[in-house]
């Protein structure tokens, strides 16, 4: 709210709309998606103005089709109108994520895939970008730097190029019961994350031969992530080859904002008589 308000307000509504005037309005689907960032949706609007009422008629995850209102909001207009662009920004955004991890989910629908989602989320949205994916069906990474331990390239480089001794750190300096996710390119690369203990082992960038072979040559040891160039044409694919699971930047980046309305209507008008030019 800080980006759109600043320190002034709606400078606008605050110099044309009167301050008794009210105001209603109803969330639209436009398009059939799956609903998100409700909670969000309520929020921006009670922190503009704690007055504002505001009726949820849906649950985040409910698919919803053209037409369907999911959310009722009315109180003092200038509330209203502050409120309404986040509040609808926040909502189409997390409707989008949120419906391409159900489209995700369904191309795996069957298999013991699970799609993942990953850190590549707008600044400051992590936390609802996150629980969109779920409300998708699809699930969560780690939230952040802090709650899983992932051994990069960077991190490998760092020691020398020897993944075995940055395994080795990790379990020694890391967080206890934290698991030990490995980052690998080739096969050498696979098999010693797998000889010094990996809990997982993270493919990046193979084609689909080169996974087909991994997965024999893991045999079931450890469990596998597919990791880089992951599209929604290939995930079938991918379900088939037998690994564990996938993620998807996509499903956070770049998922398309959903098509909502949120139309704000006069509904009481100021009783208060305008001021002429004249009056001042």
């Amino acid at each position: 709210m800080d980006e759109d308000l600043g320190a002034a307000g709606d400078v606008t509504s605050l110099a044309v709309v009167p301050a008794d005037a009210e105001g209603s309005g109803e969330l639209v689907a436009k398009e059939q998606m799956i609903i998100a960032g409700l909670d969000a949706f309520v929020r921006v609007f009670h922190m503009v103005d704690a007055e504002v009422e505001v009726e949820v008629l849906k649950q985040d995850g409910n698919e919803i089709k053209p037409k369907v209102v999911a959310a009722r909001v009315h109180g003092k207009l200038r509330s209203l109108l502050a409120a309404e662009r986040t509040a609808l920004n926040l909502v189409q955004r997390a409707a989008g994520i949120a419906t391409l991890a159900q489209q995700a989910m369904t191309s795996v629908r069957g298999s013991k895939l699970r799609v993942l989602d990953t850190r590549k989320t707008p600044p400051g949205m992590r936390g609802l970008a996150k629980h969109a994916v779920r409300m998708g069906g699809a699930s969560n990474h780690r939230f952040g730097l802090f709650d899983g331990i992932l051994i990069k390239d960077n991190h490998i480089a760092a020691v020398g190029g020897d993944i075995t001794e940055a395994i080795h750190r990790a379990k020694l300096n890391g967080p206890r019961l934290v698991k030990i996710e490995v980052e690998v390119t080739n096969f050498k690369q696979l098999a010693e994350a797998i000889a010094a203990g990996a809990d997982v082992v993270m493919l990046d960038n193979m084609d689909d031969a080169q996974i087909r072979e991994a997965v024999k040559l893991t045999a079931g040891r450890v469990p596998i992530e597919v990791s880089g160039g992951v599209t929604l044409d290939r995930l079938p694919r991918l379900a088939k080859l037998g690994v564990d699971f996938v993620s998807m930047g996509a499903l956070t980046h770049s998922a398309r904002a959903m098509d909502l309305s949120l139309e704000i209507q006069t509904t009481k008008k100021s009783t208060r008589k305008p001021r002429s030019a004249a009056q001042g």
